[in-house]
């Protein structure tokens, strides 16, 4: 199999989203709220505990009154929101300014950072010849994300949940991300962290390859593989 387009996962796989004290930090600043540290850490704490930072850790337990919202958050824009500031209203926060503050910050660019060797990967694809569609479920649009850390001159398409109200590992998602390519599925390669979602691939025929979901200092050169498995 020839592989001529390359799926790419956004969250954990090309990026990962700032920490959760990092994130809480930057609602604070910009609400102009203070806190105490014991106070600072408990709320960092419960908030992680909840599982209520999109791109971070999920929650230690889905409430049940929240229970279908998180299962299908990605399918809409208002549904992600609900979903999170659900979660997020879980912890008893000082201020109820806070829980939208939160959201919005984890959709600016600056609570994301590329992997190390996200840019090297995705040139080299590109110099290769290789198309590059991005395949997330998402409740919002990343390309703000791309352009501030200089990679979607690297990204040919972007195919994402929220705007086809369906989510991975429904196969529609990776069907409309290998015609987005203008490639038959049996010549894509689709990359992500999550072995459900992204291994949904499969079933239409793409090959997969999975990376670690890690804190950027962690997976240096988790891509590189990807340039191997095209150049093969």
């Amino acid at each position: 199999m020839a592989i001529k387009g390359v799926l790419f996962d956004f969250s954990g796989t090309l990026f990962r989203i700032e920490s959760v004290t990092s994130w809480l930090r930057a609602a604070l600043d910009r609400t102009g709220i203070s806190v105490g540290e014991d106070a600072f850490a408990r709320y960092a704490r419960e908030l992680a505990a909840a599982g209520a930072l999109p791109g971070g850790s999920a929650p230690e337990a889905v409430p049940d009154d929240l229970a279908d919202l998180w299962w299908t958050r990605d399918q809409d824009s208002r549904r992600h929101r609900a979903a999170y500031v659900g979660l997020a209203r879980r912890v008893e926060l000082p201020d109820p300014r806070l829980y939208d503050a939160l959201y919005e910050r984890h959709k600016a660019p600056c609570a994301w950072r590329p992997y190390p060797d996200a840019a090297e990967v995705l040139g080299e694809l590109r110099r290769l010849g290789t198309g590059v569609a991005v395949v997330s479920n998402i409740g919002w649009d990343p390309r703000p994300v791309f352009r501030a850390h200089g990679l979607d001159g690297f990204v040919d398409a972007y195919v994402l949940s929220y705007r086809h109200g369906v989510q991975k590992p429904d196969e529609r998602l990776f069907r409309a991300g290998c015609k987005a390519l203008g490639q038959e599925p049996g010549n894509v390669l689709m990359v992500g962290d999550d072995r459900h979602a992204d291994g949904g691939a499969a079933r239409l025929g793409c090959a997969v390859h999975f990376v670690d979901h890690l804190p950027v200092e962690e997976r240096p050169g988790g891509l590189r593989p990807v340039v191997g498995l095209v150049a093969g």
